[in-house]
């Protein structure tokens, strides 16, 4: 296998660190920053329910895509679901959304229910409210904020044809009921599963929090998508004792280390950018995608579903997969390496990755090493979904973009969508928290998950 490890020949990390750390307080010194003069706005706009939206003077792309800002607001900045958990809330939301737009374009079968609707309904009137209500149903603590923000939206909306808005609005409705009941029971929240005793190669709560994992339950829920989560099974970490193992280990203990005169100041920066939260930063991309390829609100409804649902089915295969395994962390197995059996790999028992509260970020909670187990990686398990439902969706991987990180306060570009899912590969590995055949392992379980939902949903209607 050919590793994508970068250069060794740029700065130290010391000086890459170093950089990294000048920059941060530079751009935490600089309100007027452009992403920051962004932020804020969207912040504002969003606490103050998009009163402004109800104004003729306010420019925006279509309800699919508002309201996707809205749910990321309501998900993820006030509600604060991890990433695994808000997969299934993002799914849900968009799921509902795609239903309630095509019942009324009809031109994709349904991914659950085609209510009954009319050409002339309100497109827009339909997906605020099927996000609306399946937001409200998994948020009522935030249900009188989300009453506010929906009732100001559909009262600027036009009612043209008379009658259409309302008419909009039942589609939008029928739609959420619909997806609302389809999860009743689907396993969210359950009991975790069952810890295996500690051992050489088994996964234990890492330093320096040894916290527990926030959301175990994730593998057991019922999927969107695949029949079921155990049928997208990895082939699994490598053997402690193989060469396999030995070169994975290897690697990270010299790439991903803190204090690596390895790793450069662009794979730093790389490692930091992707641990910003996964599924509101694909969702921020899609949203521009979305304005720079200039697609409808029926192109945007699909495309959000298809990217979500796909995302959340590899979020619950991958969870399922984890605690299969139940891999130990680098952190552990290199610390611990003199238990392993291998010949190949020496112990370092002062051993930290770069992911260390040690290290300055642009916003957010500190770097940390992951509280739960190793294989596979749930950055490339979402990302593999990501990145190959938008290759589905768009018919080529040949799309360029950039993106801002909140973790690392820059942004980065890419020629191609797979040049983002190569780059998360290599950058879990120089973060010190993934093996290299976790990442792996985890963007090939995202790539089937589209594979399958490639062959069984959203098809055109002939």
């Amino acid at each position: 296998m050919t590793k994508l490890i970068g250069s060794k020949t740029q700065q130290s990390p010391g000086t890459a660190l170093g950089i990294h750390d000048r920059w941060i307080k530079e751009k935490k010194a600089k309100a007027i920053s452009p992403q920051l003069k962004q932020i804020a706005i969207l912040a504002v706009l969003i606490g103050l329910a998009l009163i402004a939206l109800a104004s003729p003077m306010v420019v925006h792309a279509d309800a699919v895509t508002d309201w996707n800002l809205i749910a990321s607001t309501t998900i993820v900045t006030n509600a604060g679901q991890p990433p695994p958990v808000s997969a299934l809330s993002f799914a849900m939301v968009q799921g509902a959304v795609y239903d309630a737009v095509n019942a009324i374009d009809r031109g994709h079968r349904p991914y659950l229910a085609q209510p009954s609707a009319n050409p002339s309904d309100s497109k827009a009137a339909a997906a605020a409210t099927a996000a609306f209500r399946v937001l409200g149903a998994l948020f009522p603590a935030q249900l009188p904020t989300l009453q506010g923000t929906y009732d100001n939206y559909i009262a600027g909306l036009p009612d043209d044809p008379p009658g259409s808005k309302s008419a909009g609005i039942s589609v939008g409705e029928a739609a959420a009921a619909a997806m609302l009941a389809a999860r009743q029971g689907d396993g969210r929240f359950g009991p975790a599963p069952e810890l295996y005793p500690v051992a050489p190669g088994i996964w234990r709560p890492t330093p320096p929090s040894y916290a527990q994992d926030p959301a175990p339950w994730i593998g057991n829920v019922r999927p969107f998508i695949v029949p079921s989560a155990e049928m997208l099974r990895t082939d699994g970490p490598n053997a402690l004792t193989s060469a396999a193992y030995a070169a994975d280990l290897n690697e990270i203990k010299e790439f991903g280390s803190l204090t690596s005169t390895t790793r450069t100041a662009d794979q730093t920066d790389a490692a930091i950018f992707w641990q910003d939260h996964l599924h509101a930063f694909w969702n921020r991309i899609f949203r521009s995608l979305a304005a720079s390829q200039q697609l409808n609100i029926v192109e945007n409804a699909r495309l959000f579903a298809m990217t979500n649902l796909a995302a959340a089915d590899a979020a619950i295969a991958c969870w399922n997969d984890k605690y299969y395994w139940q891999f130990w962390r680098p952190i552990t197995a290199i610390r611990e390496a003199d238990s392993d059996g291998n010949t190949a790999t020496e112990a370092d028992h002062a051993w930290l990755p770069l992911f260390d509260p040690s290290i300055p970020v642009f916003s957010g909670p500190p770097l940390l090493t992951p509280p739960f187990p190793d294989h596979p990686s749930g950055h490339t398990c979402g990302t593999g979904a990501f990145v190959h439902a938008l290759q589905s969706f768009f018919g080529t991987d040949k799309i360029a973009f950039s993106a801002f990180s909140n973790k690392s306060g820059t942004t980065r570009s890419f020629d191609r969508f797979s040049d983002a899912l190569k780059e998360v590969i290599n950058a879990r590995v120089w973060a010190g928290i993934h093996f290299r055949t976790a990442d792996v392992q985890g963007a090939v379980l995202g790539k089937k998950v589209v594979h399958w939902l490639d062959k069984h949903y959203f098809q055109p209607v002939n």
